[in-house]
């Protein structure tokens, strides 16, 4: 059942098989191990290079996590959604010495079992609902399913006599001691989805026991969710593999060769639902600059193909990105490969990890900032996004908005000069318009136990311009602190494309340099430029671009400045 939501978009991306166990199977747990067990190696005998996945819902986590014991020399990636492995912390261990002693055709404790396990997926309808009462659509939706699930629950109590139901406690009990006492045997990689609402099984706390006692555990927490969290509405098991970077065809993940680009659907979940209150306060509007110097709303002096370098100014925590990404995809389905830092691919998670602004930077192609993954990128005509200011332009102090702090060395340029690739630098203001920053660095390294804070989530992070001098080359990961202010606008501008072909970047330092130094002047002059225009804008202000759109429609473009 929890394969119905999932089996089409995994299979755009795995060969699916599903384990069936018939509800009168008597085959004790090891059977059903090595069942498993045969054919993991049957896989890994035809594919020896590349890993095999097993994705255990429930009891099937204590199969998965049985099977990753017994084979530690196989490749495995465990998915487990809500393992069973705390059965003995749960409501049902007490059923057992009840249902021994009532009669095998009775279907005594099976109707409280099901509400504590569907009892989540009709919460889950009753919000979406809720959230949707003006659409006849999802109402005629929701009726639907509820009048499908009645027939389903009375077939269910009168298939799961209390012989069936003995049995599979009894089985689920033999698989969570199974598993429990092979823990310490496990190689394999795991990728944990756990429920907050999980009335069935206590999932929260399994998963801080589990990812203490496995070697290679990552926890994703959905703390709205019940125990049949692949029934679900809103999760997309495959967007959680992505987003965690569990999908890999190799040994370890490639964040080039193994990148799967984000879906319609998943595009859709973004930017026209969670990202959507963003869009409409801040209204971003986008230029870029033809050939011939022209300025025109919109991508239109963005080249169709790459290899393309886009350079710019980071704005304050990153908050241009959104609008950037979705811009070129919905305008000329390109994806953007983001450099990013290092740091935001190794930070210390928790067991109740959830789902995260940094998971959304994966799916939607961001990678770690290096000249290898670089290479790699233009070598294949990639669109590349790359902040010469990195951490120091995102976290900088009071009163530096628009500031570059950009190295002296033009290595960007003659890379890209190596693939004949275009370079675009880009602009962006508007940063001041939501947010002051209110407690810099600065601040917070003057107040003893923050200073403390900041010191410990920094250890161990990876320094990506040590031989720098200055701030450049040192920047401590923090959290400044903001006050927001009524919002304004975005607004972006993409300069003229800058040709490496043909010109002697590569051989030539000294030419290097000096297109480097152009490129700089010129983002500088393109935010020079926005910061004097966006005095004209008549809808800079958030009113004034509600009164617009609610004249004519939300979906409407809300006029700007003439270019």
């Amino acid at each position: 059942m929890g394969l119905i939501l999932h089996h089409q978009s995994l299979g755009k991306v795995f060969q699916v098989r599903c384990l069936h166990i018939p509800l009168d199977d008597r085959t004790p747990f090891e059977g059903l191990v090595k069942f498993v067990e045969n054919s993991v190696k049957d896989e890994h005998s035809r594919s020896p290079n590349r890993p095999v996945y097993l994705l255990g819902d429930s009891f099937g986590g204590c199969l998965a996590l049985a099977v990753a014991a017994r084979n530690p020399h196989i490749d495995l990636v465990l998915i487990l959604v809500n393992p069973a492995t705390s059965f003995n912390k749960s409501h049902l261990p007490p059923f057992i010495p009840v249902l021994e002693a009532l009669p095998r055709d009775l279907h005594f404790g099976i109707p409280y079992a099901l509400s504590l396990i569907l009892g989540g997926s009709l919460k889950m309808a009753a919000a979406r609902s809720e959230e949707a009462l003006l659409s006849q659509q999802t109402v005629e939706e929701l009726l639907r399913t509820i009048s499908s699930l009645i027939p389903l629950l009375s077939d269910l109590t009168d298939t799961l006599r209390n012989d069936i139901f003995l049995w599979k406690l009894k089985l689920l009990k033999s698989g969570a001691s199974y598993s429990n006492s092979r823990l310490h045997a496990v190689e394999a990689q795991v990728l944990m989805l756990v429920s907050g609402k999980d009335n069935l099984l206590p999932s929260g706390n399994e998963a801080d026991r589990l990812r203490k006692s496995l070697k290679n555990c990552r926890v994703r927490y959905f703390k709205d969710n019940g125990h049949t969290l692949l029934l679900e509405d809103g999760l997309n098991l495959l967007s959680v593999i992505k987003a965690t970077t569990t999908y890999r065809r190799s040994n370890q993940h490639d964040f080039v060769t193994d990148y799967l680009p984000p879906t319609k659907s998943e595009f859709r979940q973004v930017f026209d639902r969670d990202n959507r209150l963003f869009s409409l306060a801040t209204s971003p509007v986008l230029f870029s600059t033809l050939k011939n110097g022209k300025i025109v709303r919109g991508l239109g002096g963005i080249p169709d193909k790459g290899p393309v370098v886009l350079v710019g100014y980071h704005m304050l925590l990153g908050l241009e990105l959104g609008p950037l990404y979705e811009a070129f995809l919905r305008e000329k389905n390109i994806i953007i490969r983001g450099m990013a830092h290092p740091f935001l691919f190794s930070q210390t998670e928790t067991s109740r990890q959830e789902m995260s602004r940094f998971d959304l930077l994966r799916i939607f192609g961001a990678l770690p900032v290096s000249p290898t993954n670089m290479y790699r990128l233009l070598s294949r005509k990639s669109f590349v996004l790359l902040y010469p200011g990195g951490a120091r332009e995102a976290l900088h102090r009071k009163g530096e908005e628009y500031k570059l702090y950009w190295p002296d060395q033009p290595e960007f340029v003659r890379m890209a000069a190596r693939f004949d690739a275009t370079i675009v630098p880009f602009g962006v203001v508007g940063e001041d318009d939501i947010a002051e920053v209110v407690l810099d660095y600065d601040d917070q390294m003057n107040i003893p136990f923050v200073q403390r804070w900041i010191e410990s989530m920094n250890q161990g992070v990876i320094r990506i311009r040590t031989d720098m001098d200055g701030e450049v080359g040192k920047q401590d990961f923090h959290l400044p602190g903001l006050l927001p202010k009524v919002p304004g606008r975005f607004y972006y501008l993409f300069g003229k494309p800058f040709e490496t072909r043909g010109m002697d970047i590569l051989k030539d330092r000294e030419s290097a340099i000096e297109a480097y130094s152009r490129i700089k002047s010129e983002t500088k002059s393109l935010m020079s430029y926005l910061l004097k225009k966006r005095e004209e804008d008549p809808y800079r202000s958030v009113v004034q671009r509600t009164v617009y759109q609610n004249s004519w429609g939300v979906s409407t473009e809300v006029p700007t400045f003439d270019p």
